[in-house]
């Protein structure tokens, strides 16, 4: 598995992306979506990685900068063709290992607290990620969960 940084132009990419958010449309209310679109992670302070393996596309994550102590995990999928493959795993490793390079001190996340999110949540705790309260511009909201580890 090939991960790099990826600026977002490719159709494989705009479709996983499309994928994401519609997932997010189907298990969480409107006003609880943190999810970014395409132009949403453009932005200077996220960097965005894709995982390929013989030219398909696996996966995605990207990295939001907090502060130069603290990053946020973003926009972390695997398609749906390659679910349980171990896309998921690498891509975070992959993230936790450049927030060190970074320098970052913590490294934290939104997701969902639907049963639809269990698998995303169990994958970040198995990481050391622990359960904490809303970081950065986050509000407290029962359709989500607020997790954080230190590096």
């Amino acid at each position: 598995m090939q991960i790099k940084i990826d600026d977002l132009t490719g159709s494989e990419v705009g479709r996983l992306i499309g994928e994401h958010l519609q997932g997010m449309t189907q298990n969480s209310p409107p006003e609880s979506i943190h999810a970014l679109n395409l132009e949403g992670l453009k932005k200077p302070e996220i960097t965005f990685w894709s995982a390929w393996e013989q030219g398909e596309l696996l996966g995605c994550g990207a990295l939001k900068q907090l502060d130069s102590q603290h990053g946020e995990v973003k926009s972390m999928r695997t398609s749906s063709v390659h679910l349980r493959k171990g896309v998921a795993k690498r891509i975070l490793q992959h993230l936790v290992e450049v927030a060190k390079q970074r320098g970052y001190k913590r490294l934290s996340l939104e997701t969902g607290s639907m049963d639809a999110f269990a698998p995303a949540r169990k994958l970040y705790a198995s990481f050391g990620f622990q359960y904490c309260q809303p970081f950065s511009e986050y509000k407290e909201d029962p359709n989500s969960v607020f997790m954080t580890m230190e590096l």
